[in-house]
C-alpha cells in the first residue's frame, strides 16, 4: 500500500489550495490529513471513517478546509480555502483503521504519504 500526496505550493493568505493523495493497494476504514509545522508535532488536521464513523475536523479548520474521498479512484482530497500564514507545515496524508475513538489520533493510521508543504504567505 502507498499513499502519494501532491498539490502543495505558495499561496497568498486568503487563497485557496487542493491536495491529492493518490493511494495503491488495500482501502481501509479511515483516511486523514494531518500536518507538521516546523519544529512542531505532527498535528490532526481531518479525517474520514467508513463504517460508523463520519467526518472530523481539527477546529482550526472547520469551515475553512473540506476533506473528501473519490472511492473509484481511491483518492484523497483537502480543499483549503481562506488559508492563513498559521496553516504554513508539510501536510501527509494517511490511511488505516482507527476505532472512533483515535481518529484523531496519528497512532490511529498506519500508512502514510511522503508529505507536500503548504506555504501560505502574508
Amino acid at each position: 500500500v502507498q499513499l502519494q500526496a501532491s498539490g502543495g505550493g505558495l499561496v497568498q493568505a486568503g487563497g485557496s489550495l487542493r491536495l491529492t493523495c493518490a493511494a495503491s493497494g488495500r482501502t481501509f476504514r479511515g483516511y486523514g490529513w494531518f500536518r507538521q509545522h516546523l519544529g512542531k508535532e505532527r498535528e490532526f488536521v481531518a479525517a474520514i471513517l467508513y463504517r460508523g464513523g463520519g467526518i472530523y475536523y481539527d477546529d482550526s479548520v472547520k469551515g475553512r478546509f473540506t476533506i473528501s474521498r473519490d472511492s473509484a479512484k481511491n483518492t484523497l482530497f483537502l480543499e483549503m480555502n481562506s488559508l492563513k500564514p498559521e496553516d504554513t507545515a508539510v501536510y501527509y496524508c494517511a490511511a488505516g483503521d482507527p476505532i472512533l475513538s483515535s481518529v484523531r489520533a496519528s497512532n490511529g493510521f498506519r500508512v502514510w504519504g511522503q508529505g507536500t508543504l503548504v506555504t501560505v504567505s502574508s
